[in-house]
């Protein structure tokens, strides 16, 4: 039987130690949540594996928007994660889609090879979740030698789609792993792990947080409220750890 996993989506290098001290197994570091999550910083990389000891897989997303990139993105996106890799990363979150959603399997294969390379963990991110055609998509994946997909089922929340992640991992998990993510707390974690048959899960434990200097006068750097940014909340990291471990 395999042991329940964790991870935590973390924008800072606070919210990876927030993550540690709540019991995650694992963090999906980030910049710009807001966004959906950027490639995060080698400072915050090599921050968090001095501060804490989760494993790290980084975020490898150039821009905001969808997952279809041109030349230079996808060469910023390779060049990040040889960065990203040499500098302690445990594994990288990625996804490459075509024009019409599908899987651009020839940048994923790329992507995935250069990645265990290093030994390390290759990880399709919810772009998974765009396609319309999940059933060859994984099969895609599993033969471009991907490890892990994450995914909400190809609905808004995980609730939502758990009929599709319990088809999908009754077919194909014991091929790839399945990482379930989207609105995932401490009401519906066991729901989700007994119905959907999964043992790893992602959630971002958001709270608000405040800084002052967010609007000042006429001028105003907010996307939330007057001052507002997300950060993970380490009480909703101890719940969902305690609740997913029966403790």
């Amino acid at each position: 039987m395999k042991n329940d996993i964790f991870e935590v989506c973390a924008g800072s290098v606070q919210d990876c130690m927030n993550a540690e001290q709540g019991g995650a197994d694992r963090v999906e570091l980030n910049s710009a949540l807001y966004l959906g999550g950027l490639t995060p910083s080698l400072a915050m990389l090599k921050l968090v594996k001095e501060k804490t000891s989760l494993k790290v897989i980084c975020m490898n997303r150039p821009r905001a928007a969808g997952f279809c990139y041109n030349d230079v993105e996808i060469e910023t996106m390779f060049e990040d994660a040889r960065l990203l890799l040499e500098n302690g990363a445990d594994g990288i979150s990625f996804g490459f889609l075509n024009p019409d959603a599908t899987i651009n399997t020839i940048q994923t294969k790329n992507m995935v090879e250069l990645i265990h390379r290093y030994h390390k963990e290759a990880v399709f991110h919810r772009a998974f979740d765009c396609v319309s055609d999940p059933y060859a998509a994984i099969q895609q994946l599993i033969a471009c030698g991907a490890d892990r997909i994450l995914t909400s089922g190809l609905q808004p929340t995980a609730m939502q789609g758990i009929q599709n992640i319990s088809k999908l991992q009754s077919e194909f998990g014991d091929k790839i792993e399945l990482l379930v993510g989207s609105g995932i707390n401490s009401n519906n974690i066991q729901i989700i792990k007994e119905q959907a048959g999964v043992y790893q899960f992602h959630g971002s434990c958001k709270e608000w947080c405040k800084d002052p200097t967010t609007t000042v006068g006429e001028v105003s750097y907010a996307y939330h409220e007057s001052d507002d940014y997300d950060c993970v909340s380490l009480e909703k990291v101890k719940s969902i750890v305690q609740e997913l471990r029966g403790k």
